[in-house]
C-alpha cells in the first residue's frame, strides 16, 4: 500500500463523509483479541509492529481514512548510541541527553520514564534501519558546539517509516481498521478489558481485549481543550494566539486522554505544547513546512539574523538563534506573541542571490538562494503579512508601531555592527550587518507562533502503563506517544532533537512488549 498526497493530507469533505449511518441500520459486532491499539499514527503502528514480531495479531483502530496521522510529517528521530552515530564518530551518551532534558525542563519531568525513552532510542533507530530505511544525515538546530547530535534524518521522513510498519503489520496478520473511532474503554472487575468503537457505517464493535494501548496523539486539534489548558494562547496580553501547524485533516482531538481519564487515569503537563516559531500568519501553516517554495522560503526569511522587533519596534531576542525554534517561541510569547523581521534592499538581494544565513530545519538549508522571495512578497502584501516602504518611518507606520522606536532600534544595531559587538542580546559578530538608513526600499515580514504537538497527558510507569493521580497502575491500560504527560515542563525540548517521534516509537514498542509479556504470564 502506497500513501499518496491525498491520503496523507485528506480533506474536510472526506472526513465529513465518514459520518455514521442511521442507527436503525447499524449492526453490533463482538470480537475477542489479545491486544487493541487505539490510534494508527507513528506510535500506534510501531506498537503493532512490535506485537506482530512477537506473534500477536493486534487490532489497530484509526478514526481517519488513512494511517499515519501527524506522524507522517517529522523529518527524523532522536537516537543515542545508534549504529549510525558510532559509524560517524558521534559519542553522545544517554546521560548527556538525559541531563540536558532535565535541565531544560527545570527537573519538572519524570527522570525514570525519560531515561527509558532515551536508552530505548538506540534500538528504535537501529530497527528502523533494519527495515530498510536510509538516513540522509544528522542535523541540528543549534550551533554544533552546543548540539548533542542525536537527530537522525530519514530518507522519505517518518512517512517512509510508517509505510514500512504498515507493510510488516499486514504481512504478519495484524488488523488495521481505518474510519473506526474508539469511543469508550471497557472495564471489567477493575481492569481495562477492551474497547467500544464505531465505524463509518455506524456499525458498533465491542472488542474484548486482554490489553489496550492508547496512541491517539494528544489534543492538538481540540480547540476546547486547548482553550482550557494551554494558556500560551489565551492569556491576556497575547496579541496573536498560537496556531496549529498540523495536517489539513487532524485526528488529534484528545480522545485517548479523555477515555483514560474516564477510567481513573491521572494527567499532568496539560498546558505544554511543542512551540514552533517564527511562522508567517498564512493559513494553513503546514504549507510553510511542506507547501510551495514561496511559503517555505518566506518562513526561512523570517528566521534570518538581521533584525527582529516586537510590536513596539524594539528588539527582544538574540537573532543569531533564529533556527532554535523553541527558544524563538518562548521569546515571542514573552513579547506578546508577534514579531517582525526587518530587511533593507542589500539584505533582500543577499537572500535571493546567495541564500539564507540560517536554515529552516532541514526544509530550506543555509546557502541555498531564495529565488522565490519576490513571489513571497507579492502574495504576502496581498494577504497582509509582508510589507514594503520607501522609508523606515513609512514601514513602521505600516506595521503599526511608533516610527521613532524602529528608527532608534536600527541606528543602535548599526552602531553594534560597526563595533562588532551586541551588548543587548549577544548576536554573533558575523551577523551584525548595518542597515542603509539613507536609501530604501525597506521590507518586513510579520511573524506569529505555531505549535505542532500537545505534550501533556496521562501519567505512566516506565512500562507505559496508565496510572491514577495517586500513582497506582490501571490494569490492562497502556498509554504512549503524545498521550503521555510528565515529560516536558513548558515546551518542546529541542536539546533532544527529534524526541517526539522517537519517544512515540520507543514507548509504543516497550508498551506492546510489556503487554504481551503480561499476557503470557497470565497477568
Amino acid at each position: 500500500m502506497k500513501l499518496n498526497r491525498r491520503q496523507l493530507l485528506g480533506s474536510a469533505a472526506a472526513v465529513a463523509a465518514t459520518a455514521a449511518a442511521p442507527a436503525a441500520m447499524a449492526a453490533v459486532k463482538e470480537e475477542k483479541t489479545d491486544l487493541v491499539i487505539v490510534g494508527g499514527g507513528l506510535g500506534g503502528l510501531c506498537a503493532a509492529y512490535a506485537a506482530v514480531r512477537k506473534g500477536v495479531k493486534p487490532i489497530v483502530l484509526e478514526k481517519l481514512q488513512f494511517l499515519g496521522g501527524a506522524g507522517l510529517f517529522p523529518e527524523g528521530s532522536l537516537g543515542v548510541n545508534t549504529r549510525y552515530t558510532k559509524e560517524h564518530g558521534i559519542k553522545t551518551t544517554v546521560q548527556q541527553v538525559l541531563d540536558a532534558a532535565l535541565q531544560y525542563h527545570h527537573y519538572r519531568a519524570d527522570p525514570a520514564v525519560l531515561r527509558v525513552l532515551i536508552e530505548g532510542s538506540t534500538r528504535t533507530i537501529d530497527e528502523v534501519q533494519d527495515l530498510g530505511i536510509e538516513f540522509r544525515g544528522m542535523r541540528t538546530m543549534y550551533p554544533k558546539e552546543e548540539s548533542l547530535m542525536c537527530w537522525h534524518l530519514f530518507k522519505g521522513g517518518c512517512a517512509a517509516v510508517i509505510q514500512k510498519f504498515i507493510e510488516q503489520v499486514k504481512a504478519r496478520g495484524g488488523v488495521l481498521r481505518t474510519q473506526t473511532r474508539a469511543e469508550k474503554l471497557i472495564v471489567e472487575n477493575g481492569r481495562v478489558a477492551g474497547v467500544e468503537a464505531v465505524d463509518a457505517k455506524g456499525d458498533k464493535y465491542i472488542i474484548h481485549a486482554k490489553k489496550v494501548i492508547i496512541a491517539t496523539g494528544g489534543f492538538a486539534a481540540n480547540k476546547e481543550m486547548l482553550a482550557q489548558y494551554v494558556f500560551d494562547s489565551s492569556d491576556l496580553g497575547m496579541i496573536e494566539p498560537i496556531r496549529l501547524r498540523g495536517p489539513v485533516v487532524d485526528g488529534r482531538t484528545g480522545d485517548g486522554i479523555n477515555m483514560a481519564r474516564l477510567v481513573g487515569a491521572g494527567v499532568t503537563g496539560m498546558h505544554t505544547v511543542a512551540g514552533n516559531a517564527p511562522y508567517l500568519p498564512d493559513d494553513p501553516p503546514i504549507n510553510q513546512f511542506s507547501g510551495p517554495d514561496e511559503l517555505k522560503q518566506g518562513r526561512c526569511a523570517l528566521a534570518q539574523p538581521w533584525l527582529w522587533v516586537d510590536h513596539n519596534g524594539k528588539r527582544f531576542f538574540n537573532e543569531s538563534r533564529g533556527s532554535v525554534f523553541v527558544d524563538v517561541y518562548n521569546a515571542m510569547t514573552t513579547a506578546g506573541g508577534v514579531s517582525y523581521t526587518i530587511f533593507d534592499q542589500h539584505m533582500m538581494d543577499k537572500m535571493i542571490n546567495e541564500g539564507a544565513v540560517l536554515p529552516f530545519n532541514a526544509i530550506v538549508l543555509a546557502g541555498v538562494p531564495l529565488k522565490a522571495l519576490p513571489k513571497t512578497w507579492e502574495i504576502g502584501m496581498q494577504r497582509g503579512w509582508a510589507f514594503k516602504a520607501d522609508t523606515v518611518e513609512e514601514l513602521a507606520q505600516q506595521l503599526g508601531m511608533p516610527p521613532e522606536n524602529l528608527v532608534d532600534t536600527m541606528k543602535r544595531v548599526n552602531k553594534y555592527a560597526e563595533e562588532k559587538h551586541d551588548p543587548e542580546f549577544g548576536r554573533l559578530p558575523e551577523h551584525l550587518v548595518k542597515f542603509d538608513m539613507q536609501k530604501g526600499p525597506y521590507y518586513a515580514l510579520k511573524a506569529i507562533r505555531c505549535f505542532f504537538l500537545t505534550l501533556g497527558g496521562v501519567k505512566v510507569t516506565t512500562n507505559f502503563e496508565a496510572r491514577t493521580p495517586q500513582g497506582d497502575v490501571i490494569p490492562g491500560l497502556y498509554v504512549i506517544g503524545q498521550d503521555i504527560g510528565g515529560l516536558f515542563d513548558s515546551t518542546y525540548d529541542l536539546r533532544c532533537e527529534g524526541s517526539a517521534s522517537s519517544f512515540a516509537m520507543t514507548s509504543g514498542r516497550i508498551a506492546a512488549e510489556h503487554a504481551i509479556k503480561m499476557i503470557e504470564e497470565g497477568k
